[in-house]
């Protein structure tokens, strides 16, 4: 049997194997892959006979390492047949009973057809560098999917490599033992108050495991998702991990869109146990739980509010630090309310620029006004109310009788949606910013 030789073959698998932490035989199967397409190339560059190769023509055939020796060969599985018309995919009885009396029509051979050494193996070599880096990118994105893709939506340890235009370049590791991979963290997801210094460790929430051929790591990380909160909470709290409290809401500005205000998150938790104080189990003993997570968020501000089902009540407290003293539900269809309180609570209300507010809203899902309970005129906001709603109302009861007269209903405008859209972009204004 002939072969071409590869000097160096068993230090190549070994080196690729450390540098790019892919296992011995899934890089001798790349290796392989790649040999083949080598071999694919230089018959379709020597077909002196102008044969017409589709796609799946070498389909049968295959490429056989022999790591001791250093070397490969070319391997055809052929049928055999009475009269051969391809001789890449068939050969004939008589050839073959010459060794083997015993074959019969319609079995299945494998033969060595390796090319000689001069030519195909100058040309091998050129093919297989280029296919080998294409083959081994897809191995690793295929290993690292499979590795990451359970562990979206969790959080991860991680350390600081590299930096690469804004984005910070991680290391990541999915358990113990395992290699670490590479994670980016882009301008949006990073804290204002982190220090990216070389080295450094950070715990970071895994957003998304990409797919496809994209440049670059493949694993989406986050130190701005609520969800590493929510993570950061329930590692801190016993009482959340056995189910006893539970998180309702969280709303999270780690970005905020000025920057003489701090990132700063509210918690909304609950629990099914009257004898247990869920905001208490939350901050822990003169502070010691929520110590913790603000020193891992670099000092982020957390409120922990008690979730009521009573909005009046959910809204109040989704206020604090600032003392409330009437809810006002004015139009719980389109979720508008106005919050009464003293004077000297309304800037702590609102919140620098805006933030407690803000972010009362959204974790509430509520439009909130505040207002100087001093200065408030009851009977004239009805009044404005009670106008507003007629207004709505009739041009609803208008927008049905369209609904009766056009047949294509497509065109219709949705009031009521677009003016549920409005709130919703009120409350989320400053979402944008947080992607900027």
């Amino acid at each position: 049997m002939s072969m071409v030789t590869l000097p160096g073959l068993k230090d190549l698998i070994e080196s690729i194997s450390r540098e790019r932490n892919l296992p011995r035989l899934a890089v001798q199967s790349a290796i392989r892959e790649a040999l083949l397409k080598g071999y694919e190339r230089y018959r379709r560059a020597q077909n002196l006979e102008r044969k017409q190769f589709d796609e799946d023509y070498f389909e049968n055939f295959e490429v056989e390492l022999d790591i001791e020796e250093e070397g490969f060969r070319v391997l055809s599985t052929k049928t055999i047949v009475e009269e051969v018309s391809n001789s890449d995919h068939q050969i004939s009885l008589d050839e073959v009973q010459q060794v083997a009396p015993e074959a019969q029509l319609g079995d299945s051979v494998v033969l060595d057809v390796t090319p000689d050494q001069g030519e195909f193996g100058r040309m091998a070599a050129m093919q297989t560098k280029q296919v080998l880096a294409q083959k081994l990118r897809d191995q690793q994105r295929q290993m690292v999917q499979e590795e990451f893709q359970d562990l979206e939506s969790t959080v991860l340890q991680a350390r600081v490599l590299r930096f690469e235009r804004q984005s910070v370049i991680l290391a990541v590791s999915s358990g113990f033992g395992q290699p670490e991979v590479e994670a980016e963290l882009p301008k949006r997801e990073q804290l204002p108050n982190d220090n990216y210094r070389a080295n450094a460790t950070f715990k970071v929430y895994l957003k998304k495991v990409s797919q496809g051929q994209q440049r670059g790591p493949q694993l989406l990380v986050s130190r701005a998702d609520a969800g590493l909160v929510v993570y950061l909470f329930a590692n801190e709290v016993p009482e959340i991990e056995d189910e006893v409290v539970r998180i309702v809401a969280v709303a999270r500005e780690a970005n905020p869109p000025s920057r003489y205000v701090g990132p700063r998150t509210k918690i909304a938790v609950d629990t099914l146990d009257r004898d247990v104080d869920p905001v208490g189990a939350c901050i822990g003993a003169r502070g010691s739980r929520i110590q913790v997570v603000v020193n891992e968020l670099r000092g982020e501000k957390i409120d922990v509010i008690r979730w009521s089902p009573d909005p009046a009540t959910y809204i109040a407290n989704a206020l604090s630090p600032a003392r409330v003293d009437e809810v006002r539900l004015m139009d719980p269809e389109t979720r508008q309310t106005h919050v009464l309180v003293a004077e000297d609570q309304l800037s702590l209300a609102i919140g620098k620029e805006g933030q407690n507010v803000r972010l009362a809203a959204r974790l509430t899902g509520w439009k909130i006004d505040i207002k100087d309970k001093a200065k408030y005129d009851q009977a004239a906001e009805d009044a404005k109310f009670a106008a507003a709603r007629a207004k709505y109302q009739a041009e609803q009861e208008e927008d049905d009788e369209y609904e009766y007269e056009d047949e294509d209903e497509s065109d219709l405008p949705e009031l009521e949606d677009s003016n549920q859209e409005e709130l919703e972009l009120e409350d989320d204004s400053f979402d944008d910013n947080d992607d900027e």
